[in-house]
Parts: C-alpha cells; structure tokens; sequence
C-alpha cells in the first residue's frame, strides 16, 4: 500500500489541475455533457475503456491480468444551483452554478484512481468498473447504472465523499447506519377564488397551506418516537395572484429524513392525511405527491472492516464512529443492491474559514492535497479485493 499512496502523491499536481478545470465548468444535474468529456479524454489517456450510461454517465472498465470477481468505484459529478462566493481564482465561470459538495475533488480523485489501477493491471485478476453518476444531487443517476447491469457480478462496492469536518490524512468510514432516507413533497392545495370582502364566497387555498404548514411541523413533535430522528421540514410556499383576493390555489414543498423504512412510510401516511383534512375544514382540496430522493446510507460492517484495514495501511487516521447526518447520498442505491462502503475523506486544515460553513455553501472550497489521498483510497481498496477475492 506504500507504493499506492506514493502513486498517488506523484499525482498530485495533476489531480489538482484536474479539479480545477472541472471546479471552474460546473453543470447541473443532467446537464454535465462537458464535465463527462472530460471524464472520457482522460479514461482515453490512461487507456481505460468507457461507455455511456444515458446521457451524461460514464462508466469506465479495468480488466486485470487474468479473469476475475468484479468490484466498483463510484463518484458522482454534479453541481449545484448555489453562486460562487469563495474568491479563489479557480471559481465557477459558470454564473448560478458551482461544485459546492466536492462532487469534482471525487471525480477528480476517481480518476486517479483509474491511472493508478491501469498501471497495475498485472497486480490484480478481474475488473473494476469506475462508474462517474451523474444526477446524485437530485436523487437521480444511480438507477440508470443499476438498470444498466454495472453491479451485476460486483462483490464490492466503494464510494467517498469529502468531509469539512474531517482533517487532511483522516478517513471516516463508520459501519451501519450513515446517512438518513430523504423525500420530496410537494402539497398542492385547488380552493376558490373570492373578493376579500366576501371571504364566505371562497375557499381559500393560501389560509389552509398556512395551517398545514403549522400541523405538519407538529408531526415529529407528536407523532413520531422521541428516539428515532425523523425531520420534516418546509422551505416554499407560493400561493394567490393578488393581496385583495381568496388565494384560489397554493403550492408548498418540503422534505422529510428519516432513519427507518417504517418512520419513511408513517411520514408520508400522516403528512398525506393532515392535508386532505385540513384543506377540507377550508373547504378546499388537497393532493401530496412524492419523490422519493434516496434511501437511508447503511455500510456493511465487514466492508468497513476490510476498508478501515486499507485506509490504516496508507497511512491514515481513521475515524470509525462518525455521527449520523440527516443528509442523504443515493450511493444507498447502490448498497442496496451489492455490500459496500462508503467513506468520508478529510479535507480541512486551519486555513480554511469556510471549514465550519461545511457543504451546500457559497464560500465552500478543501484542501486539495486531500484529492491524492482520494485517489490512493480509491485505488488500494480495488487492488484489496481482487488481489484476496476469497476473503
């Protein structure tokens, strides 16, 4: 593992180079043709074979010296509809747009991983199937590559993700539970439009949201177990066409977190029924619809044993207990399908301000010398399972 870590530290201004380019042409969800031909020109320069999966994926394929198990690498490639404020002169050119979750350190480290494995070709019997997803943040992209048969044969799958709250040299790879389940709703409310000097001739679609708003947020406060985190929150609201007229129609969307497929369910019960009964009392109607984003992250415990082994052996301090986040990652998709891991990579150090701002963030930037260490992580955890496939 010495001679991975060193291959990855030999990389290292081109891993930085590489973030840099695709930090400065972020793309949306489903938007990210630029940033997956870049993905390609680079697979083409380590000679590694590729395909798309739908419109903007990419998956890579790395055969080893003789046939073999199979094991993926995921990174995602997305970017965010957040303005760049950090100042640094790689900032997003792109004006709306930016890579404020590090979703181009985890491409970037990803392929080095690829150069790395493709130099080592001899060092290992199977394939590694690198898949670049698009559309993580919108819960999207993971179902195409499962439809598409990437895991089929996979014994292992592996994914990280940049972690503010981690130091540089430090891994968080906790067994378990990760992250929680996150939905989508959105509550349509159709009421009736009068004069506001005749309320009694309407049914006012603005005054049920509002009241839904409130009964909802008492949900968790009521409803659900003091013990089991459950969030359910309401960000928008739009509702009526004038100040002096019975809004005629509303619209309000949330999201919920949750840790049980239970507690997931029960949410989208009660949230269903606490606005079908409410807009009736205002004489109005109301219709849920859902999107369900992704499901709850669970690691399987001996994956994150055999990683935690692999991180240690380069030289990294690893945190096994890192606290539960409420946030989502549809790497869950994936876990779901094949036992696997995923990882959080420390990229903070004192000269960050932002470091606390954490992800999501306009001012939000790592320490690149992390991305060597993502590549060799990638890279060793591969080279672990195809070069011991009994264990």
């Amino acid at each position: 593992m010495e001679n991975v870590i060193k291959c990855g530290k030999e990389r290292e201004s081109y891993l930085i180079a590489l973030r840099r380019e695709l930090h400065r042409r972020p793309e949306l969800a489903l938007r990210e043709y630029e940033t997956a031909a870049v993905i390609e020109r680079e697979l083409d320069k380590a000679g590694v074979e590729h395909r798309r999966i739908g419109a903007t994926g990419v998956l890579g394929v790395l055969r080893g010296a003789a046939p073999g198990e199979s094991v993926a690498l995921r990174a995602d490639i997305d970017a965010l509809p957040i303005q760049e404020e950090s100042g640094a002169a790689y900032r997003s050119e792109t004006d709306g747009v930016m890579h404020a979750c590090g979703h181009d350190a985890h491409t970037a480290c990803l392929l080095g991983a690829a150069g790395i494995l493709a130099e080592r070709r001899d060092a290992f019997s199977g394939e590694v199937r690198l898949i670049f997803q698009p559309a993580e943040e919108t819960g999207g992209g993971a179902a195409d590559f499962i439809n598409a048969g990437t895991l089929r044969g996979v014994r292992r799958v592996f994914g990280l993700h940049v972690a503010p709250d981690l130091p540089v040299g430090t891994v968080g790879i906790t067994p378990g539970l990760n992250n929680a389940a996150v939905d989508h709703f959105r509550v349509r409310i159709h009421g009736k439009s009068a004069h506001v000097a005749a309320p009694q001739l309407g049914a006012d679609a603005l005054y049920a949201a509002s009241q839904i708003v409130v009964a909802v947020q008492g949900l968790v406060a009521r409803r659900t177990s003091p013990t089991e985190p459950v969030i359910l929150g309401i960000g928008k609201l739009n509702a009526g066409t004038t100040y002096n007229a019975v809004a005629e129609y509303a619209e309000l969307e949330g999201t919920t977190r949750t840790v049980s497929q239970t507690a997931r369910l029960e949410a989208r019960e009660r949230i269903d029924e606490t606005a079908r009964h409410i807009a009736a009392v205002s004489g109005a109607e109301a219709e849920t619809v859902w999107t369900g984003i992704c499901s709850a992250l669970v690691n399987a415990p001996e994956v994150c044993a055999e990683a935690q082994a692999v991180a240690r052996e380069l030289g990294l301090s690893v945190v096994g207990n890192r606290p539960l986040s409420l946030s989502g990652d549809n790497f869950a998709e994936y876990l779901s399908q094949v036992p696997g891991c995923y990882a959080y990579l420390g990229t903070a150090n004192e000269a960050l301000p932002n470091t606390l701002a954490g992800i999501h963030n306009s001012h939000f930037d790592l320490d690149e010398s992390a991305l060597a260490t993502g590549a060799a992580l990638y890279a060793a955890c591969a080279l672990r399972w195809l070069a011991n496939p009994e264990e």
